[in-house]
């Protein structure tokens, strides 16, 4: 079966964008289209889908309150949010109101596809660089608390090689730096076929869901520089 995906964002020329991108994926049926929170609503009434790709700013309803009202009456249904913020706030706030995912709107097509597949098979997806963000703000609160704001030494790192591969401790390190699945192909000459393979084996490993639930992982045991 296909994921039935819809589109809401209020600027047509970015939504057919994205559409075209979408109708290249067998996988994807784009069922509907809208500009903005209250159409949504309807929209996701009407059709049904499985996925809706969510503009943060519109008119009238912006898309976090779209998604928080959509979730409530249609729990089933799992959203993903645009956006030109990679503010950890607003990351933080979207993902509060029931989002799956958040992408910044200068993703490659290559990233927006792998989101929607992973959004659909029930994980959670952030943007590379939200991705980063988020791991930095995480390190410095769990290093600064009790501290005084003191300067902090990180302590030796040590890799997971009781549970992953080297190659796979070296995807794992460059997720932490949050390269996307083309940056880690780029730096270790690898195809983006050959990373995917790697990182779907690092979440089997270390039993998490998604890519940030790994890198978090990471973090707290010590498995990866945060720099």
């Amino acid at each position: 079966m296909k994921t039935r995906i819809t589109i809401i964002d209020d600027h047509q020329l970015f939504r057919e964008g994205v559409k075209r991108i979408l109708d290249f994926e067998p996988s994807f049926e784009v069922v509907a289209e809208g500009d903005d929170g209250d159409e949504a609503l309807r929209l996701v009434e009407e059709h049904k889908p499985d996925v809706v790709i969510m503009d943060i700013n519109m008119p009238n309803v912006n898309g976090v309150e779209a998604t928080r009202q959509l979730v409530e009456a249609n729990p089933e249904t799992k959203v993903i949010i645009l956006s030109i913020h990679d503010d950890e706030n607003y990351v933080t706030h979207a993902l509060k109101t029931g989002a799956r995912g958040y992408l910044l709107k200068e993703m490659d097509a290559d990233t927006l596809i792998e989101a929607v597949k992973v959004v659909a098979d029930g994980g959670s997806y952030l943007h590379p660089k939200v991705t980063h963000n988020l791991v930095n703000e995480f390190r410095r609160l769990a290093t600064s608390g009790g501290s005084g704001g003191g300067h902090h030494i990180q302590p030796e790192i040590r890799r997971p090689l009781h549970i992953l591969t080297r190659r796979e401790c070296e995807v794992l390190q460059m997720l932490a730096d949050g390269k996307s699945n083309r940056g880690i192909g780029e730096a270790l000459f690898i195809s983006e076929k050959t990373v995917k393979n790697h990182v779907s084996n690092i979440l089997q490993k270390m039993n998490v869901n998604d890519r940030t639930q790994a890198v978090v992982v990471a973090i707290k045991n010590g498995w990866v520089e945060v720099r």
